[in-house]
């Protein structure tokens, strides 16, 4: 004979509230939790043996040479932040351009249907992206882009040959359309999020419709534009597979935009099953711990400047 056990003695007083809330906090308290875990148990115990071995001096070395041992990870950190803020170059004007198309200029029925349509290229995976990278985008690069950049800006260090194709600009280019539904689609909330007021004193005032969305809208909304673009550079920063395929994966410190590079995403995917000791194996994972405290400093900051842009009534 089953005995059935009420709890209602122990709830006896409590509103269902209070439960809701009990139980939506632990889920909380249980995601910081599993976070502190990845962090203490798989990153800072994983890279100890790279960081008594190695120091602060691990962060500035340009050597990569598993075979005798000698691990430093400037290559990776140096081709990450160069890619990233090519991306943010590149993707930055275009997402904002569509922003305002969207927010200001556009019919409504022409923005209800370009708008699903733009961020829907967020959902793309990026091993796609860089398949498309491969097959289309690096030899365009090679054949048209750099043999122009070389012949009208080849005096600067940046544009000097030869072409790869597969380069540090190849991949700028796949992160900026990787970050563009982003930023895009935060900033048009930030734009929308302007009191009509604003535009349509301007309006009142003489301004032209150019006028007033760069002298009225875009400043009021600059804080919430500033946090999307801080939100593209932190998924930038931990791309993987898409730069991993078109970047060249050289870990050298580079001049030219149009040479191979590596990311610190990159070489953890690339070399984290051939590590065949300890101190290979801990290198990686410090990289992994470069890259995680990194990426939490971005999007904290994003994040903390997006809510309150969009959060606090005449937050410009």
């Amino acid at each position: 004979m089953r005995t059935r056990v009420s709890l209602s003695p122990f709830l006896k007083g409590v509103s269902s509230d209070t439960v809701f809330q009990f139980i939506l906090a632990c889920f909380a308290v249980l995601s910081v939790l599993v976070l502190a875990a990845l962090l203490l148990r798989e990153l800072i115990i994983g890279a100890m043996p790279a960081l008594s071995a190695f120091g602060f001096e691990f962060l500035f070395s340009t050597e990569w040479n598993p075979v005798v041992g000698e691990f430093g990870a400037l290559p990776f950190i140096y081709g990450t932040i160069v890619s990233s803020m090519l991306a943010l170059l590149i993707g930055v004007p275009l997402s904002l351009g569509i922003a305002v198309f969207l927010a200001e200029i556009a019919p409504a029925r022409l923005r209800d249907l370009l708008s699903p349509v733009i961020e829907l290229l967020a959902a793309i995976p990026s091993v796609i992206i860089g398949l498309w990278g491969i097959f289309v985008l690096a030899p365009f690069v090679r054949e048209h882009i750099a043999p122009v950049l070389m012949e009208y800006l080849g005096f600067l260090p940046l544009f000097k040959g030869p072409a790869y194709g597969y380069s540090v600009l190849t991949a700028g280019i796949v992160l900026a359309i990787m970050i563009t539904p982003i930023v895009s689609s935060v900033s048009r909330e930030a734009l929308l999020a302007v009191p009509r007021l604003q535009k349509e004193g301007a309006l009142a005032l003489g301004a032209t419709r150019f006028e007033a969305i760069t002298g009225v809208v875009l400043p009021y909304a600059r804080g919430a534009i500033f946090g999307a673009v801080m939100l593209g550079l932190g998924r930038a920063i931990g791309e993987t597979m898409a730069v991993t395929m078109v970047i060249g994966n050289s870990p050298q410190i580079f001049t030219s935009l149009l040479h191979p590079g590596y990311t610190m995403a990159a070489v953890i995917a690339n070399e984290f099953t051939e590590a065949t000791d300890d101190l290979y194996l801990a290198a990686l994972i410090e990289i992994g711990l470069v890259l995680f405290a990194i990426s939490m400093v971005v999007n904290i900051i994003a994040r903390a400047i997006t809510w309150r842009y969009l959060r606090v009534p005449g937050g410009s």
